[in-house]
């Protein structure tokens, strides 16, 4: 049933993207419709304040289709451990998105992205895999403090694809973070700071606590018009172990995106 649901909300999207992509095409001839390509280095694969791939990195390569500046789009992208062992858990992601900034000009700016993603383990059959849907709901609030300091809020909800699974997966994760936007000379764009706070409410079975805390800062720098190369380092503390399974006290790991906007 909860596949179904799902699969049904993902039409909607692909179909509310078409008619908001005719619509942009019929009155906005200026604008098209857009792809970014990007390949994603991870020294340590992170998701949900867990280690993913043990001690090992990972490669993420996707292609994001943005539908006519309409604020809809899809992403699709492939995910797969370096180095041996994890074979069996690469998987393709599917991503139909929203984003868009409501309030504009205004101290009470917001800007919000709402996605929901089928993580599909293509090594398995989808009755013996651990597919599942996630709903991803982020908030930001670039204007309410000033300075380039702004706040923001990152709600994860998952659940299985298929009905009848056994396996503890569904639940929240709520993170809490402030990020800051540091202009410096030597640099063409600004660092940009980050710091934030989780809360592991049941996703994967964890107990029901603050779990991990993570710092990062990071930049871009600009190759040509539509290529980028931004860096990232982060460190996560853990305050659960319990929520953030094999994830030692404090792991620090760096993120390398290229990305080809055409």
């Amino acid at each position: 049933m909860k596949m179904k649901k799902g699969v049904s909300v993902i039409i909607v999207l692909l179909l509310s993207t078409a008619g908001f992509a005719e619509l942009a095409e019929n009155n906005s001839p200026e604008k098209k419709l857009s792809f970014t390509y990007d390949i994603t280095y991870m020294s340590r694969y992170m998701t949900h304040g867990t280690q993913g791939y043990g001690q090992k990195g990972a490669l993420l390569n996707s292609i994001d289709v943005n539908l006519y500046d309409s604020g809809f789009g899809i992403r699709v992208l492939h995910r797969n451990a370096i180095g041996s062992g994890y074979a069996a858990k690469q998987r393709f992601e599917y991503m139909p998105y929203y984003r868009n900034q409501l309030f504009k000009g205004t101290p009470f700016a917001m800007d919000i992205d709402i996605s929901m993603t089928f993580k599909h383990y293509y090594k398995y059959a989808l009755d013996e895999s651990k597919t599942l849907y996630e709903w991803i709901f982020a908030f930001s609030w670039p204007n309410i403090i000033g300075g380039g300091l702004y706040p923001y809020y990152i709600a994860h909800y998952e659940y299985p694809a298929l009905s009848g699974l056994n396996y503890k997966i569904t639940g929240w994760l709520h993170r809490f973070g402030l990020g800051y936007n540091m202009k410096v000379k030597e640099l063409p764009n600004p660092l940009q700071l980050t710091s934030e706070i989780a809360y592991t409410d049941g996703l994967e079975g964890a107990t029901h606590n603050w779990s991990y805390t993570t710092f990062g800062i990071g930049t871009k720098f600009n190759i040509t018009k539509n290529l980028a190369f931004v860096p990232t380092v982060y460190e996560q503390i853990t305050l659960d172990k319990s929520a953030c399974l094999g994830a030692r006290r404090d792991i620090t790991y760096c993120v390398l995106s290229m990305r080809y906007k055409f």
